[in-house]
């Protein structure tokens, strides 16, 4: 099954809002192996917004598939749930060269994309994953360390709820350290307030690998 098989409508919801999806624009540098629109149930009442594709994201055309991908599937599953359960995407859809961040004009020309998946999906939560994406959605610079673990309302939408996080690379560089524990709680902060409790025994098992 292919990455964007299923979410026709979502799609097709945003497709007149950016007509370079797809294509070679600028935001690819001429870089571009495969635009990381997103995966998962456009059902969603979960969903992760991280900050760009990095390299293996864009051989694959999915988002979250490298090693940062593999932690954040594991804090997922420690939830108790597993990535076919939420939906995943970035603020950027397409790799910027070198992996650095995001320019404000790259996020400027993704942002109407990002809005219509937030605007079709209609997630009650969701979980911002880094600083850059934190910065973006709350709409001021903001200090990870700080604001992780809080709960506050989507500035475009207050029906739904937001909760920054570190992002899971950060985490690999802290591995087996209280950074590490703070992530897995916070993805069971926000399963718990969208799902109900699950024990957190699952997050303080030892099983960080």
């Amino acid at each position: 099954m292919g990455v964007l098989e299923g979410q026709e409508d979502l799609i097709a919801h945003f497709q007149d809002r950016c007509p370079n999806f797809g294509e070679r624009c600028g935001l690819s540098c001429g870089l571009l192996s495969n635009p990381v629109f997103g995966e998962g149930p456009i059902n969603a009442d979960l969903m992760f917004i991280g900050e760009a594709p990095g390299e293996e994201e864009d051989k694959q055309g999915r988002p979250f598939v490298g090693r940062s991908g593999q932690l954040l599937d594991l804090g997922i599953h420690k939830t108790g749930l597993s990535r076919s359960d939420v939906y995943i995407t970035n603020i950027v859809k397409c790799r910027p060269p070198g992996n650095r961040n995001p320019s404000d004009g790259e996020i400027d020309e993704c942002m109407p994309l990002l809005l219509s998946q937030i605007e079709f999906i209609k997630p009650k939560l969701i979980v911002l994953l880094g600083r850059v994406a934190a910065s973006v959605i709350i709409g001021a610079p903001i200090k990870i360390t700080k604001e992780r673990g809080l709960i506050d309302v989507l500035r475009f939408n207050h029906d739904v709820l937001i909760l920054s996080t570190y992002h899971p690379s950060y985490v690999l560089r802290n591995r087996n350290t209280q950074i590490e524990e703070d992530f897995y709680q916070d993805l069971l902060d926000a399963r718990n307030i969208v799902y109900g409790r699950y024990s957190d025994d699952h997050v303080h098992d030892g099983s960080a690998g």
